[in-house]
């Protein structure tokens, strides 16, 4: 009797955080896994899934650059593989007032957590569509519905993810494809590092721990 090939999970800024947590709970659920992220520590993240006994492909890339967005879509087409789920995470933040901040980062935040993960939706989103089925989850953020002083530009990039999503969501209603928000709060990770925020009042907070759970489904 033929094997059931197993389904496959796309997961993008996949190196640590929520995004590491996002794809150990898919490697957990029985999905292969191809995993992206603009940095090298995606190989050790990739090593870590393995040991869940799944087929893991990593990609460094940084995907806030259209072209890269389309390199990364080719190289999964070129699996032959459906992609059942794809985890849209990846995103970057950045502290200081919007007016000291220099603007070429500032465009950069933009690119990565909007344009580039959008465009990464309207491929797979498409195939999926065309397929009858699949399911997409978008990370936004509570940060979405709070001007964030000193944050204004993630804040605003989040509000923006949080509608679309939302929106996205009715426009997909009946097609076989579903459409899911993550909204964390504060989080452990090293997102406010990155972002030059451990100075601000939510950078200094208590911030929630990400569990290590092996019950949890989040792409559902």
């Amino acid at each position: 009797m033929a094997t059931q090939p197993r389904p496959l999970a796309v997961v993008t800024g996949a190196s640590s955080g929520i995004g590491l947590e996002l794809a150990r709970i898919a490697a957990q659920e029985g999905y292969d896994l191809i995993v992206v992220a603009d940095e090298p520590q995606i190989e050790d993240a990739a090593m870590e899934l393995r040991a869940h006994g799944t087929n893991v492909d990593a990609r460094q890339a940084d995907l806030s650059s259209l072209q890269n967005v389309e390199n990364f879509y080719r190289f999964i087409a070129a699996t032959g593989r459906p992609v059942d789920i794809l985890l849209a995470n990846a995103g970057r933040g950045l502290g200081r007032a919007f007016l000291d901040q220099n603007l070429e980062e500032a465009l950069h935040v933009v690119d990565t957590n909007i344009t580039g993960t959008i465009a990464l939706i309207h491929m797979i989103g498409n195939d999926m569509r065309a397929r009858g089925e699949g399911r997409i989850l978008i990370t936004g953020s509570i940060a979405g519905f709070i001007p964030g002083t000193y944050q204004a530009v993630y804040n605003g990039t989040k509000a923006f993810l949080n509608s679309f999503s939302f929106a996205l969501r009715e426009e997909l209603e009946d097609t076989g494809v579903s459409v899911s928000c993550l909204m964390p709060g504060p989080t452990e990770t090293r997102f406010f590092e990155r972002a030059h925020m451990l100075d601000t009042a939510v950078g200094q907070a208590k911030r929630t721990i990400l569990p290590r759970s092996h019950d949890k489904d989040l792409t559902r």
